[in-house]
């Protein structure tokens, strides 16, 4: 949504996808914890499609899940909500309809994604016990905070500790496939999966 940032540090970005269509296409797109940020989910699915080779393309996602086990357990308080950072939140269901409804097959899933259902849960649990939200995030990503010594002492050691409390929900959540991650595979319908990636 802020490309000057990402180009002031001499990274090449574009805004939109169509600025990209004219190197289509392509074998491979990779949306990985990008899709819930798009203003227009079904446009990206649907336009992502047009972009891959039709007989080939691998089309990967990666999603926090709004259905697993940590977005149930903890509500307004998951830390992979992030409102209003995140304009869209997608279950298993909601993601095989979207990439149905544009033309994919779903080829696989995964449902974790280690050190994202880590922290989810390591968070998730800060959240419901501190004042300040994602406080033990910004300390690890070094962003500035206002919190108090106290509160971010109390960050620090609860992080460490419920991190290595959180492993067995973890394993639960992968286990039940629940966690807090989705992960899917998907190609455009009607082609042949490669043997690798078909679903289990």
């Amino acid at each position: 949504m802020n490309a000057s940032l990402a180009r002031s540090a001499g990274l090449a970005v574009e805004t939109d996808l169509t600025a990209v269509e004219k190197r289509a296409p392509f074998d491979c797109i990779t949306l990985w914890h990008s899709l819930e940020h798009m203003q227009d989910a079904h446009a990206t699915i649907d336009f992502s499609r047009k972009l891959l080779n039709p007989h080939t393309g691998l089309l990967l996602l990666a999603v926090p899940d709004a259905g697993g086990l940590q977005a149930r357990c903890f509500g307004d308080r998951w830390f992979h909500l992030d409102v209003p950072r995140h304009l869209y939140h997608f279950t298993y269901q909601s993601l095989q309809k979207l990439l149905d409804s544009t033309g994919f097959n779903l080829l696989r899933s995964w449902h974790q994604e280690f050190e994202y259902d880590l922290l989810g849960w390591t968070q998730s649990i800060l959240n419901r016990l501190l004042p300040t939200p994602n406080l033990f995030f910004h300390q690890l990503t070094r962003r500035k905070n206002a919190a108090g010594a106290l509160q971010r002492g109390t960050s620090w050691l609860g992080g460490v500790a419920f991190s290595a409390g959180a492993l067995p929900l973890l394993a639960l959540g992968t286990l039940i496939r629940q966690g807090g991650t989705l992960i899917v595979a998907a190609q455009i319908r009607d082609n042949i999966a490669p043997a690798e990636l078909r679903s289990r």
